[in-house]
């Protein structure tokens, strides 16, 4: 190995990023300057980089963001929010308990940790701030809320993920000691997801409990009430369809992950035109504009981030990190608590979706080195990684927040800091115990 390439990539993309430029921009012109060092024809670069957008898997991305902004137009957000709310009823805490309930039915859909944070948001912090909440402490509960967006199935950086690792074989020296290890796929990742998201949930539910009660922050109702519960699901049914639709389609083999995105376009069109009768053709538009938007600025990142990580791999840096890091220690909590640590630390500085794509082909060989189950390993990094939403300087959920709360990015951070905590613990939980992960899908016989 050439050890001048690795300062050349990482030198030219650190120095870049301290700089202030984009990530995009960071990685592309890092990628470039090894390109010429190497003296690589630099038509290479924009090959490989055309090759990554070509993978069907990758069709989900842009109708799962889509999907979700009409669902957000089309009033089933909305509608789902009034079904958290009623369920939360007299319980210490319930537009806070509403708030994580109502992220994770709209996680279901849109796959999006920002998403869901504004989809939500909009409607749950001033509804908060109207009961006496705190108005950074409703800021915070939606932003870290919003995180399971990206861990609830359908999400997109499982998909991106699935994508990053499907292609990476376990080392031969792995196979002989731990013998053949579980394919890796999008199904599988999405069944996984579920119970550590509960786990992550249930987390952010009892810090909310507890902060609730020391500040006196009531039920919504001084009791449930059974009418309004079944008046908000009556109303909001074809809402809660749509997760059971897309997700029961992709589990019972219907259709794959890629088709069930565009089963989920189709199906909140036709609620949103003929059943609700609210999506109208501004606010198509509009989604479509937001659709664009998201998508060019994830694929500008996945061009320039697959050739990054492609020159990773040909000069045998994930190998050698991997090696140095089992003559450190081999003892697997001791690793797993390195490799949580480094990826909340690098999730508090670079966009998830980039961090998914540069960090598999480093850290993936590391854990089938340790007979790591692929599955188990790309839920524990995402999880991780949607922390990363939530704590400065660059958590995406705090800005979004921000912007509909009006709370400050450090009045919310504060307040998100015991969220955080908790959601870490449920972390190393997650990844001290694999069957957490494992269980669903060896259930479901994938």
């Amino acid at each position: 190995m050439d050890t001048n390439v690795v300062w050349i990539l990482f030198g030219a993309f650190l120095g870049l990023l301290l700089l202030g430029s984009p990530i995009t921009v960071s990685l592309g012109v890092s990628a470039m300057a090894a390109f010429m060092y190497l003296d690589e024809n630099p038509i290479k670069l924009v090959q490989i980089a055309f090759r990554s957008v070509g993978s069907f898997p990758l069709m989900a991305l842009p109708a799962f963001i889509l999907a979700g902004a009409l669902m957000e137009a089309s009033g089933v957000s909305r509608r789902l929010v009034k079904i958290a709310e009623t369920f939360a009823g007299p319980v210490t805490g319930g537009l806070g308990a509403a708030t994580v309930f109502a992220c994770i039915f709209f996680g279901a859909i849109s796959g999006s940790g920002p998403a869901t944070t504004a989809a939500v948001g909009m409607l749950m912090i001033p509804a908060m701030v109207n009961r006496g909440y705190d108005r950074g402490y409703a800021s915070a509960i939606t932003a870290s809320s919003g995180g399971l967006g990206v861990i609830v199935p359908p999400s997109i950086p499982m998909v991106i993920f699935g994508i990053s690792g499907m292609g990476m074989q376990a080392p031969a020296e792995a196979v002989a000691k731990y013998g053949e290890f579980q394919s890796l796929s999008i199904p599988k990742l999405f069944i996984a997801g579920f119970l550590p998201a509960l786990l992550i949930a249930t987390c952010v539910l009892v810090v909310n409990y507890f902060r609730s009660k020391k500040r006196g922050y009531t039920g919504i109702t001084d009791k449930w009430s059974f009418g309004e519960m079944a008046g908000a699901m009556k109303s909001g049914i074809w809402s809660v369809l749509a997760p059971l639709i897309i997700l029961g389609g992709i589990y019972t083999g219907l259709f794959t992950p890629t088709e069930s995105a565009v089963v989920a376009i189709f199906y909140t069109m036709f609620v949103g035109i003929f059943l609700h009768k609210e999506l109208k053709l501004k606010e198509f538009f509009h989604s479509l504009e937001t659709t664009t938007w998201i998508t060019g600025r994830v694929l500008l990142i996945l061009f320039t981030a697959t050739v990054f990580g492609r020159l990773l791999v040909e000069n045998e840096i994930p190998a050698i990190v991997a090696e140095q890091l089992l003559a450190f220690t081999d003892n697997m909590y001791l690793i797993w608590a390195l490799i949580i640590g480094f990826l909340l630390f690098v999730g508090m500085f670079m966009e998830t979706l980039a961090t998914i794509m540069i960090l598999t082909p480093v850290l993936l060989p590391i854990m089938y080195s340790l007979g790591v189950d692929p599955v188990h390993f790309g839920v524990v990094m995402v999880a991780t990684l949607a922390i990363g939403f939530q704590t400065p300087p660059l958590g995406e959920n705090l800005f979004v927040a921000s912007g509909i709360g009006g709370a400050s990015i450090e009045r919310i951070s504060v307040n998100a800091i015991p969220f955080a905590i908790l959601s870490t613990v449920a972390i190393f939980l997650i990844a001290f115990f694999p069957q957490i992960s494992l269980f669903l899908p060896g259930l479901l016989g994938y």
